[in-house]
């Protein structure tokens, strides 16, 4: 039905019968609609979405280990100091002894306990009343220990608070709910401060971050959590949205400041920002501001806020300034950042997730035997040669290299006959800086595995108790989450880590997290 030249001269009656013809059309366009859905779904033989495993890609691709040898296992080893017990035996006169025969019991002693501290009071010649000071570790009416095990459940354990509050109350302490919520999140700013510290000494020394994030409930709203990290630390961060702006103030690492520097020129022409308005950022005598009002403040004296144009300027602006902070901060100074190909995730020196790609083709629908044999062909290529590529990780040449890249364009250049893989297969080309990244930097991951695990904690965190109502509840959660897992990648025990900063007696200290963070991501 060909449209009327001119609505405004049409009547009434006609824009009526007009509106008719087109619910109809609508109509008969939403039967077609329905019934190539049917169609799609009977060919297909599936009843709702259809149920898709994981390629398995990464574990097809590894050596299969030896079988270990059959047998008993060897001698366990604990962890803790042993103690001796001598048990007696009942024996006739005139027997001999023939030494022990040990037997080793690992137990666990839970129990409540409550001490009055008597604290003695003088009165000094002065008249000043001097009062006996609490041991270490005491602060408020709960112990180092109950502060650790309630740390412990609820960040580690994923225990609820009204399960780790009937835990307690269980074996005999006097305990509300709100006195739990105060052990968890009440005067924990050193472990904030450790946690920020542990993002900013990977973010300055690492050679490569993984990244990922998940939804996050807080404050009766959605929200994003954000996992940054690699094989020495990681960190989270839940924020109200998902964009590239947003990770970049995550960048920051705590710091609130917007810097115009080289980098940040570079980023916002790289974002084809207008060169009129470079010129105005560049040529300005303010280049440092402390905090976003600040920041914003001089876009409106510049006349940037009041431009209506795509792209934003004052999006890219800000981006570049981002940038700018993070780069001036001594972070990301040659780190690749891998990602699942999330577009906030595209800044700086980038990599993308070989699993994700490959899960592009393995989640592909196919209705004929000549797509599902094409796909599974496909797949099969990408799998050699992702294992080919974990190859040259381990032994770099440039013969190699120049061998894979030309490998690169023959895979993902060819054209099957099948139109949706073929789109595919020429959007995985154009990504061909991102995915072959590791031929210049053999030491960077081929997958984003490490973050998505990390952040399988969060997901579960957020099933079970839902979400966070304050923000230092929500900064506690994101900052021990963070610190266990770190603890975890750097060989220590998160209840043994929780002792030495709560000062626990007998606790053996642990050095500053951020120091071994350091010292583990230096290159050797």
């Amino acid at each position: 039905m060909a449209p009327p030249g001119d609505l405004d001269a049409l009547s009434p009656t006609e824009l009526k019968a007009l509106v008719v013809r087109l619910l109809g059309k609508v109509a008969v366009l939403e039967q077609t609609v329905a019934a190539q859905r049917a169609e799609i779904a009977r060919l297909k033989g599936l009843k709702g979405r259809p149920a898709l495993k994981p390629s398995g890609m990464e574990e097809a691709s590894e050596p299969k280990p030896p079988s270990p040898p059959k047998g008993r296992r060897g001698p366990v080893t604990p962890r803790v100091a042993v103690e001796d017990r001598i048990l007696a035996a009942a024996v006739p006169p005139g027997s001999r002894f023939k030494g022990y025969a040990d037997f080793l019991v690992q137990d666990l002693v839970l129990r409540a306990r409550c001490i009055r501290y008597r604290r003695e009071r003088w009165l000094t010649p002065a008249g000043q009343l001097v009062v006996a000071p609490l041991p270490g570790g005491v602060v408020g009416h709960f112990g180092p220990e109950l502060r650790r095990f309630a740390l412990t459940q609820y960040h580690q354990g994923q225990v609820t608070v009204p399960r780790l509050v009937a835990q307690l109350r269980a074996v005999g302490l006097a305990i509300s709910p709100r006195q739990v919520m105060r052990l968890l999140i009440d005067g924990q700013q050193r472990f904030l401060d450790e946690a920020r510290d542990v993002l900013r000494t990977g973010l300055a020394q690492a050679a490569w971050i993984t990244v990922d994030d998940t939804g996050a409930r807080h404050k009766a709203a959605n929200g994003t959590c954000t996992q940054i990290g690699n094989d020495h630390f990681a960190w989270f961060g839940t924020t109200a949205r998902k964009s590239r702006l947003n990770f970049l103030e995550l960048l920051r690492a705590g710091h609130s400041d917007y810097v115009i520097n080289a980098e940040a020129l570079a980023y916002m022409r790289e974002r084809a920002l207008s060169g009129s308005l470079i010129e105005r950022l560049a040529t300005h005598p303010e280049h440092t501001f402390p905090d976003e009002a600040a920041w914003m403040g001089h876009l409106e004296r510049l006349g940037i806020r009041d431009l209506k144009v795509s792209p934003d300027p004052v999006r890219i602006a800000t981006e570049g300034a981002l940038w700018g902070a993070i780069k001036a901060h001594g972070f990301l100074p040659d780190t690749v950042v891998v990602s699942d190909d999330a577009g906030q995730f595209m800044v700086g020196r980038h990599a993308l997730c070989w699993v994700h790609a490959e899960r592009l083709v393995h989640k592909l629908d196919t209705f004929t035997d000549h797509q599902r044999r094409v796909q599974q062909y496909l797949r099969a290529l990408i799998w050699w040669f992702y294992r080919d590529l974990k190859a040259y990780r381990r032994e770099p040449t440039r013969r190699r290299r120049t061998e894979l890249r030309a490998r690169f364009d023959r895979l993902f250049g060819r054209r099957t006959g099948f139109v949706t893989l073929d789109r595919l297969l020429a959007r995985l080309h154009a990504h061909k800086p991102d995915l072959l990244r590791v031929l210049d930097r053999p030491e960077i991951p081929l997958h984003t595995n490490g973050s998505e695990s990390d952040i399988r904690a969060q997901v579960t965190r957020r099933k079970v108790s839902g979400g966070t109502r304050s923000d230092t509840g929500r900064d506690c959660r994101d900052a021990f989450l963070g610190l266990a897992k770190t603890c975890a990648k750097l060989g220590l025990s998160f209840w043994d880590y929780l002792g030495a900063r709560l000062a626990v007696p007998e606790q053996l200290a642990i050095p500053y997290l951020p120091q071994l963070v350091q010292s583990r991501c230096r290159p050797a």
